[in-house]
């Protein structure tokens, strides 16, 4: 079976052996793991946001960058693919890990979940349990790490403190845009799980979503970022179902369900104080999605992208 850490630790590499052509910052903790900061302190960019978004997904997908045009509005757009949708998506991008050494908090995602098995239940769900001596790990955080986090997630992944690797992403930087926007598929299917579909029955998946404008202030960005996926963001995806059964969850599961539909994510999040847990799920899905019946090629597609959305985010 294949390693998605031990993938990511060779990607994860590349930003270490390069860390002037990516913009990133490169620290050896006194326990021996290595932190990699794209946008805490360093500068990041592109191409440091794109490796990210690779490493997220345990090695197993592609990232690009490409333009495209959101109603006369340009914008630079991250393309994303995978021919292992469950592993690389809920076996690594997807966040299920809080670490939280004391006095240290900070939202994990990417393959050392799977070391750990957190959560439980999408390791049962998926069948997938990783084995390797290395542990990479993404941190979403405006702050660097204390050793004490390297402890923690090398005692829960069963690996030496000095065989991990953070990687920090930051919301407030070009690189954190770009790996959100990057996260366009797994929104996707973790919104098509949520309906009902076994994951495992997902053969591939792919999808693309706007990089907005970086934003100083970190709510104002995380709604941003958020506007990307669900009022920009488009995902295809073939399964091995009956036409029956996509063509009713097609209908379901773009963003368009969302009782709130037409505001944006920061008007939503704003009105709830930022607290998630009153907010529609609905809306985390992406704006449009193509569900392809794999046995006779059928496809079924529903919503689309909101150019108007977009754009007063951007404004």
């Amino acid at each position: 079976m294949l390693s998605i850490n031990k993938l990511a630790d060779g990607l994860a590499k590349k930003l270490i052996n390069n860390p002037e052509y990516y913009r990133v910052g490169v620290t050896e903790l006194p326990s021996g793991a290595t932190v990699i900061d794209t946008g805490v302190e360093a500068h990041g960019g592109y191409d440091a946001g794109l490796m990210v978004t690779r490493i997220a997904m345990g090695g197993l997908g592609k990232a690009e960058l490409q333009y495209a045009d959101y109603g006369g509005l340009q914008l630079p757009s991250v393309v994303v693919s995978t021919d292992h949708p469950a592993v690389a998506l809920f076996g690594a991008q997807l966040a299920g890990w809080k670490i939280k050494p004391e006095g240290y908090r900070a939202d994990g995602s990417g393959p050392a979940r799977a070391l750990a098995n957190k959560p439980k239940a999408v390791f049962k769900k998926i069948e997938y349990r990783d084995e390797a001596d290395v542990a990479v790990l993404l941190l979403e955080t405006e702050k660097m790490p204390p050793d004490s986090a390297a402890y923690y997630i090398a005692e829960r992944a069963n690996v030496e403190p000095e065989n991990v690797t953070m990687v920090l992403t930051s919301t407030t930087s070009m690189a954190g845009m770009v790996q959100i926007s990057g996260r366009i598929v797994e929104t996707g299917l973790f919104r098509l799980d949520i309906l009902g579909l076994d994951p495992k029955k997902v053969k591939y998946g792919a999808g693309y979503a706007p990089v907005m404008p970086v934003h100083p202030d970190e709510g104002i960005a995380m709604g941003r970022a958020e506007d990307a996926l669900t009022y920009g963001g488009v995902t295809s995806y073939v399964v091995d179902e009956e036409e029956d059964v996509l063509r009713e969850i097609a209908e379901k599961a773009p963003s368009t369900n969302c009782k709130d539909y037409g505001k944006s994510s920061y008007e939503i999040y704003k009105a709830v104080d930022f607290d998630f847990t009153k907010i529609d799920p609905a809306l985390f899905a992406p704006a449009a999605i193509s569900l392809t019946c794999a046995g006779t090629g059928a496809t079924f597609t529903h919503g689309s992208i909101n150019n108007e959305i977009i754009k007063r985010s951007c404004a």
